[in-house]
């Protein structure tokens, strides 16, 4: 026992010298930055994780990186990046949150190696990774180190993208490396305030003369909205870090898993409130979101960009707690047409959708690809045919239902094309198919009266002439929308049984 105690007493310098060390790697900035930074309702690194994270769940890694001096430059506590694992409802993920008390939250190099570190142990362990980003990216003074090389995280991300899923939140500004991180990640998330760009305002103004904020360089605005690059914005950090626990609510820990079903009490209904939503002509607007909400599980939808390319919705939803990756046309919005922006936005969607296997259902109603001189100059038809390629390969379950109406290759994004992998393909009565609309069509033909009525008779036609080939496997009363959709995911439900592996090539930026 006295031995015992000898040995004891020798452990408590070390083990309270390692304290001390893990004290000051944990300062951040120090109180004074920190309450600066908290000022506004802002969270800093740390709170951030905490507030992503299942309560005391948290096991940092990499917390002494950064805490030696060296090459005359001071220590900078756990080198600007908080990092570890922890757990979103249960399942373990990776999160790396980027400390913008300390050096604007740069790169050093030993950041460089805990970023690697968390993308490599992503794909060894093959669990989620999620980046909170706020920082001045590469590290001015990485110059003045000695060093053989950095790694470098963006090869590792590149690699790792289809087999986990990934997360960037941008909660501030972000610029150089840390706007790059985002870009390889399945979802880039904003809040207000936040900004990411290639180079900052100061570089800009240097290289090219242009004076501009960094809002103006690259926010919401820009970003979400007209650009496409990031996905989803929120009014501040708990809004956006609530989103992103609820986004991975819905997808496996990796591509060799399904996507998780849900505890669920709603099983078959009908709709009859849909009656009073869909129009039977084609011509009048009326919103998709509502439909959706209609044959989805209460409060399941998640939607995705809803900001960008607006003609065409993605969203997350569970049915009879099974969950479904939904595209469909909104015809509030351009009549439903698909332009090169929801044609890519689709294409992406059905990619992530698509790697992480989760049955995909389209909702059609529109006329066709955008036409007009400013369409081919936009490359409309390059947006479109990314969509048809994308929707080609999917391999889980595919579910088509024709609301409408859907002409030319507009049919064929929405998977309407038969012997093309399709679950099941349904239609509305009065739904209208055709390589254009039968008036346009015979206007642009020269039809006589006689022609321009058989043209309008096989046209309005159109579903019950499909079913009559089975190019519909059946039309069906809108009320039932949801049943059917019940039964043809349960009919899928053998693929459960079958072995799943990664998207070839992964997910394209």
């Amino acid at each position: 026992m006295e031995e015992e105690s000898s040995l004891r007493k020798k452990w408590i310098p070390i083990l309270s010298d390692l304290e001390q060390r893990k004290n000051v790697a944990r300062s951040m900035g120090g109180p004074d930055k920190i309450a600066r930074h908290n000022e506004g309702g802002r969270m800093d690194a740390r709170q951030r994780i905490e507030a992503l994270l299942d309560p005391d769940s948290f096991t940092e890694l990499g917390t002494l990186v950064g805490s030696i001096p060296g090459d005359g430059l001071p220590a900078v506590p756990a080198d600007a990046l908080v990092s570890g694992i922890g757990r979103i409802d249960g399942r373990p993920v990776l999160v790396g949150s980027e400390d913008f008390t300390l050096k604007g939250g740069s790169i050093g190099l030993g950041t460089h190696a805990k970023r690697m570190r968390l993308a490599s142990l992503a794909a060894r362990e093959r669990i989620p990774l999620i980046m909170i980003l706020e920082g001045a990216g590469e590290r001015t003074t990485n110059s003045l180190q000695r060093h053989p090389y950095a790694p470098n995280d963006l090869q590792a991300l590149a690699q790792l993208t289809g087999l986990v899923p990934t997360v960037a939140v941008v909660m501030g500004p972000s610029a150089g490396h840390g706007a790059l991180t985002a870009m390889l990640m399945d979802i880039l998330i904003m809040v207000e305030g936040a900004a990411f760009f290639s180079a900052g305002p100061p570089l800009v103004a240097a290289a090219t003369g242009e004076q501009v904020s960094k809002e103006e360089l690259g926010g919401i605005d820009v970003h979400v909205k007209e650009s496409g690059v990031a996905h989803n914005a929120f009014k501040n950090d708990k809004d956006a870090l609530a989103f992103v626990r609820k986004y991975l609510g819905y997808f496996p820990l990796n591509a060799w898993q399904r996507p998780p079903e849900a505890a669920s009490d709603e099983g078959e209904r009908t709709l009859d409130d849909i009656l009073d939503l869909v129009p039977t002509t084609p011509a009048k607007a009326y919103d998709m979101r509502v439909l959706i909400e209609m044959l989805s599980d209460r409060e399941s939808m998640l939607e995705i960009q809803p900001f960008f390319g607006a003609s065409i919705i993605t969203a997350f939803a569970r049915v009879g707690g099974k969950p479904v990756a939904i595209v469909a046309n909104q015809p509030l919005s351009m009549a439903g047409t698909i332009d090169r922006k929801a044609g890519e936005k689709a294409a992406r969607f059905i990619e992530i959708a698509d790697a992480f296997h989760f049955p995909v259902l389209f909702l059609t109603d529109n006329p066709g690809i955008m036409a007009g001189t400013a369409a081919e100059r936009s490359g409309a038809i390059r947006g479109a045919s990314r969509m048809y390629y994308a929707q080609s390969r999917i391999r889980s379950a595919k579910i088509h239902v024709g609301i409408r109406k859907a002409y030319g290759f507009g049919s064929s994004l929405m998977a309407m094309n038969p012997f093309d992998n399709q679950t099941i393909t349904l239609a509305f009565p009065g739904a209208t198919l055709g390589a254009m609309p039968a008036k346009s069509g015979g206007n642009a033909s020269g039809a006589d009266s006689e022609t321009q009525d058989a043209l309008n008779a096989s046209e309005a036609a159109g579903a019950y002439k499909a079913a009559d080939t089975m190019s519909y496997d059946e039309v069906i009363d809108p009320r039932e929308l949801r049943n059917v959709l019940l039964a043809a995911l349960e009919m899928a439900s053998g693929r459960n049984s079958g072995k799943v592996e990664p998207r070839p090539g992964g997910i394209s930026p």
